[in-house]
């Protein structure tokens, strides 16, 4: 597993919209169900999720007092310097990094030289999300 920023829930604190890491994706709870305990057992919690980089579905159930990673995600604004093909040189509005980010297919002709994207730090990688 690489190093990538992340941190540990308890699993029965989880709710819909919150994200989690789920066989190495992160993923993002569209339903939660929890189950009563039995005789000798533990309440078990049922989350759906859908994976935010690559949109599979995923399921995981495990005992409510379990803990379970997240990911820590890291929402910046960047500046386009120049577009080539389905690429973006891009700037980041603070640190002044220069790197290359893929341009998702819903945002392929908004990206233009000179406009101001909004990109997430997540599990070591970049993804343009939006132009601003």
């Amino acid at each position: 597993m690489s190093e990538y920023d992340k941190k540990l829930v308890s699993v029965g604190s989880l709710k819909k919209g919150d994200t989690i890491i789920i066989n190495n994706a992160a993923c993002k709870i569209t339903d939660t169900t929890t189950s009563r305990p039995g005789k000798h057992g533990h309440a078990k919690v049922n989350m759906m999720a859908v994976g935010l980089l690559d949109g599979k579905k995923r399921n995981l159930v495990m005992p409510g007092h379990d803990k379970v990673e997240a990911p820590i995600i890291d929402k910046r604004n960047a500046q386009v310097l120049s577009v080539n093909g389905n690429t973006a040189s891009v700037m980041d509005g603070t640190s002044y990094e220069t790197f290359d980010l893929e341009i998702p297919e819903e945002l392929k002709g908004e990206v233009h030289e000179g406009s101001e994207v909004l990109y997430w730090g997540l599990m070591g990688l970049k993804v343009m999300k939006q132009v601003k």
